[in-house]
């Protein structure tokens, strides 16, 4: 299995399961998705600086096992590759996004190169391209 970020409004593949990181979902978006809300940011998720949001937010993956979260992830994904879905658009450079800290916790504790699906070219780890530029500059 294969994981990668993307965004709600991306074009994937059928043979993606899509599953929901976000702490809500677009309105009327089709069903077929799962969800896995040990992943969403917290409620301070637009209340604070990028900085603050990177210590909380890695704090709480911190507080996962990674091996158990990647257990579930197959398990939701059924034997197909998997997205971890939010809003922030994966062409936009500027709208950074909890999904690139995943990523970089996810090669930290177990080094799994989780990249941007239709970016992959362009980084995972701490170089994912929805990390803000704090990150990887």
């Amino acid at each position: 299995m294969r994981i990668f970020t993307s965004s709600w409004f991306a074009k994937l593949p059928p043979a993606i399961k899509k599953i929901g990181i976000s702490r809500g979902t677009p309105r009327g978006y089709p069903a077929g998705y799962r969800r896995l809300s040990e992943l969403q940011p917290g409620p301070w998720f637009r209340a604070v600086t990028p900085e603050e949001y990177r210590r909380r937010f890695m704090a709480q993956l911190h507080e996962l096992e990674a091996a158990a979260v990647v257990a579930k992830l197959e398990e939701l994904g059924g034997g197909r590759d998997v997205a971890l879905l939010c809003y922030e658009r994966p062409e936009d450079p500027a709208a950074w996004c909890h999904r690139g800290f995943v990523a970089a916790w996810l090669w930290d504790q177990l080094r799994l190169e989780v990249r941007e699906f239709g970016l992959e070219g362009r980084g995972c780890g701490w170089e994912h391209p929805k990390l803000p530029p704090f990150c990887n500059a």
